[in-house]
């Protein structure tokens, strides 16, 4: 299927939330004029209430969930320290009912209007080369190690309405690099290794093989301050040889206090047709402009680098 939309999308990724979302992030969303809001998770340790007013939010949107979005059921320890009776409530699966068709884990969303499908990575990953919690995803999905949690990406691909697709994790795939500054580095000791989910790796590499255009794909997880030095921040966005933007929203704390009052932050992408133009990380103010930007990528700049270059 062609892309016949031709008029350019703007995208607002919201990064780990970590229980900092207002009513004030749904109107400068509103103040911002996206076409569709994207959600990586970690919105609290499974705090039902915030996902609750997410959910609320008016916009066209996809999310997924994060580890903190099952603290206190994934683990053994999360659960030792969990504050409900867990054999009378289950805050995972209100979570999930409360999302709905907005939750793209292990599943997909079309969005007609944009002529593009969202498809969902692995459902609250912790990250990592190892497969974690068999127990919780056995249970939750049927699904018991990384081949089975990337056929269920792969399938959600298949039914795609259509063939632009964006992928979007709470942690990232494999394959952006290895140092403890990547996307998906590991910057705790020892210090370095590609900690990304191999599964959405293999799910994203098979959708290039059914013909699919992949813009963007969108997570978070790997905070943009690194715990082992303050001097620098993490990479935060690699493109492909396919021309794929591969973008690490975690920019965590979102919401900050200055002299000027409070201030809260999206990633804002450009979709030009079949291509990511351009991406910033934009601060909006008490009165919902944007009082700073950080320019992330612009292929138009790529465009002149290469023009001088030759």
């Amino acid at each position: 299927m062609s892309v016949v939309n031709t008029k350019p999308i703007k995208i607002a990724v919201v990064g780990d939330v970590h229980d900092q979302w207002e009513n004030d992030d749904a109107l400068a969303l509103k103040s911002l004029e996206v076409d569709l809001v994207l959600l990586v998770g970690d919105f609290g340790n499974e705090a039902v209430e915030l996902v609750r007013t997410i959910a609320e939010l008016d916009i066209p949107k996809a999310a997924v969930f994060g580890n903190h979005d099952a603290w206190y059921t994934a683990t053994e320890w999360g659960r030792k320290k969990c504050p409900y009776n867990r054999q009378t409530e289950d805050w995972v699966q209100e979570q999930l009912d409360i999302m709905g068709e907005d939750h793209v884990g292990y599943g997909k969303r079309d969005f007609p209007q944009l002529q593009l499908t969202v498809v969902g990575g692995r459902p609250f990953s912790w990250g990592g080369p190892e497969w974690k919690y068999s127990d919780f995803y056995e249970e939750r999905f049927g699904v018991n190690n990384f081949a089975t949690s990337a056929q269920r990406m792969i399938k959600a691909v298949q039914s795609a309405r259509f063939e632009r697709i964006l992928f979007l994790g709470h942690n990232g795939p494999t394959g952006l690099g290895e140092a403890a500054e990547a996307p998906c580095g590991k910057d705790w000791n020892p210090l370095g290794g590609d900690y990304g989910d191999p599964d959405f790796a293999e799910a994203i590499a098979q959708a290039r093989t059914f013909g699919k255009t992949i813009p963007l794909v969108a997570f978070g997880h790997m905070h943009h301050t690194l715990r082992h030095t303050k001097t620098r921040l993490r990479q935060r966005l690699v493109t492909s040889s396919e021309g794929t933007v591969y973008l690490n929203a975690a920019c965590v704390s979102r919401i900050r206090e200055t002299p000027q009052g409070q201030q809260r932050n999206f990633s804002l992408v450009t979709l030009d047709s079949e291509q990511v133009s351009e991406v910033s990380l934009v601060w909006v103010g008490e009165d919902f402009q944007v009082v700073e930007t950080e320019l992330l990528y612009s292929s138009t700049a790529l465009l002149a680098q290469s023009a001088f270059m030759l």
